[in-house]
């Protein structure tokens, strides 16, 4: 097996663990390395050599340099992100040989991908929003993590997100998960096939009128997994919440509408969570004049210090 870390994961913890699973024969990555370092892993499977190019997440912060990072502006700093990503993915396809399979496994954001909206805004937008082109045409496969919506990616090699393994949110409610199973030889394009799996908890929104809560609810009495009900009422109930969860208990989100209210933006509309803006927005209000360049600077890598700290030590920001 060949396992990398993506940004929810501690790239830490799994180069510390990857001598250890080396010895059952599983390939551990936690950073990018060149093919010479040990960032393509060659298999020899029972029907034969296996060649995988592994590149696990990494922050800006940590490929950038520094001085890239206070010197260039933000259309600078995406070019050379996104340069430095496809240098690798040189580097690393080099290795591949013709009698071989040839895989790239890579954690990241093509701007192709539809996300699912259970992803971390920002390590999947700006900066971290790489061009199709990004991804070398040399694989015969390439799998790719990080988008929780599994869907096929329109490259010139097979190139697919197999997605989470579970509903993560209840914009996925009903969405079918699984996993690509690859048939694959050398010298030959990939055959994809999406393997559906069973949901032990699925997702449910259930929609109901405030005269019929009761009758609505009672047909999910036993509807396995969570649910999310949106009641839409003439006025305030007290006791809302009681009530459905008395008929319901594996109610976790329970949401009102008001009749003469607009139904919520759906979620593609969402603004994401621009920490810049937010700053600049408080500095405004409380200081009462305009950010300078060069405290914007400032904040945005004292912000990514902090995320990708968070982020090693296992939690979220």
């Amino acid at each position: 097996a060949v396992i990398i870390a993506g940004n929810h994961d501690s790239a830490f913890r799994i180069e510390g663990l990857s001598q250890i699973l080396s010895h059952i024969g599983i390939s551990a990555l936690g950073r990018p390395k060149r093919a010479e370092q040990g960032g393509v892993i060659e298999i020899e499977t029972a029907h034969g050599p296996l060649c995988v190019a592994a590149m696990p997440f990494i922050s800006e912060r940590r490929l950038l340099k520094t001085a890239d990072l206070w010197t260039k502006n933000e259309r600078e700093q995406h070019h050379s992100y996104q340069a430095y990503l496809a240098s690798l993915f040189e580097n690393l396809t080099h290795s591949f040989r013709e009698e071989n399979v040839n895989i790239i496994m890579a954690h990241l954001t093509v701007a192709e991908a539809k996300r699912a909206y259970s992803e971390v805004d920002y390590y999947t937008q700006g900066i971290y929003r790489l061009p199709l082109q990004t991804l070398p045409p040399q694989a015969q496969y390439i799998a790719l993590g990080h988008i929780h919506k599994p869907q096929h990616i329109p490259h010139i090699v097979p190139t697919a997100y197999s997605g989470s393994l579970i509903q993560l949110d209840f914009y996925e409610a009903g969405e079918e998960k699984g996993f690509n199973l690859i048939t694959v030889e050398p010298g030959k394009p990939a055959q994809v096939e999406f393997k559906p799996l069973s949901c032990q908890k699925p997702l449910t929104v259930v929609n109901c009128q405030e005269s019929e809560i009761e009758n609505t609810l009672e047909a999910y009495q036993d509807q396995p997994g969570f649910l999310k009900v949106i009641v839409e009422l003439e006025s305030p109930i007290i006791g809302l919440a009681e009530k459905v969860r008395k008929i319901c208990p594996q109610t976790l989100m329970i949401e009102t509408q008001s009749k003469t209210v607009e139904p919520d933006t759906p979620p593609q509309e969402i603004q994401p969570f621009d920490p810049v803006d937010t700053f600049r927005t408080y500095w405004q209000e409380r200081i009462g004049t305009t950010l300078k360049p060069s405290v914007i600077e400032a904040f945005e890598q004292l912000y990514q210090e902090l995320a990708e700290s968070e982020t090693e030590n296992g939690q979220a920001l």
